[in-house]
């Protein structure tokens, strides 16, 4: 991760991770499940502290932090270590009509990469950007929310189910969140 998005201790940050060329992975509910499972085991393992969420077609976006004498740089890369090997996988075994085009691209974007070896799932990076007000906070979850409805997957953010907005709108969703009051 380049000096620009450097995640220090003690913050909260939004995060943005994306798929290599903005490939349509997440469209499955394997796929998605295994982005979810690998929060949450994270969150209890990792120390992963999540505020809000949400999985779209190709990207995720998260507000999270670490506790004191955790890092959120080290978290966020063995999540997309683990996660990339596993989505790969399971792209490789289940029925999926696109794998003969989807693993052929990762497998060039991980040839022009020195650090990936099989297949480059996720683009460098971690777009982190620190929250550094309650206004930007705010702007944060509200875009995170409104991500699903702008995509016109739903009328209503709490309808979506792989989101944190059934949380914000009192009810309780697939991962556990720390409500930004």
């Amino acid at each position: 991760m380049g000096i620009k998005n450097k995640i220090h201790e003690g913050y909260l940050y939004f995060v943005t991770l994306t798929v290599v060329d903005w490939v349509d992975v997440f469209t499955k509910p394997v796929y998605r499940h295994i982005l979810l499972d690998s929060l949450k085991f994270c969150q209890e393992k990792k120390g992963l502290e999540l505020y809000a969420w949400v999985v779209m077609s190709n990207h995720l976006h998260f507000i999270a932090s670490a506790p004191d004498g955790k890092n959120l740089a080290d978290i966020l890369r063995d999540y997309k270590q683990f996660t990339s090997r596993r989505i790969t996988q399971a792209i490789q075994l289940e029925n999926e009509s696109r794998k003969e085009w989807m693993l052929p691209r990762f497998h060039f974007a991980a040839a022009t990469n020195a650090k990936s070896y099989h297949f480059k799932f996720w683009q460098d990076g971690n777009e982190a950007k620190e929250i550094h007000s309650n206004e930007f906070l705010q702007q944060k979850l509200d875009y995170i929310h409104m991500n699903p409805v702008r995509a016109e997957l739903v009328y209503e953010p709490e309808h979506y189910t792989y989101s944190s907005a059934l949380d914000y709108a009192g009810g309780k969703g697939l991962l556990n969140v720390l409500l930004v009051e």
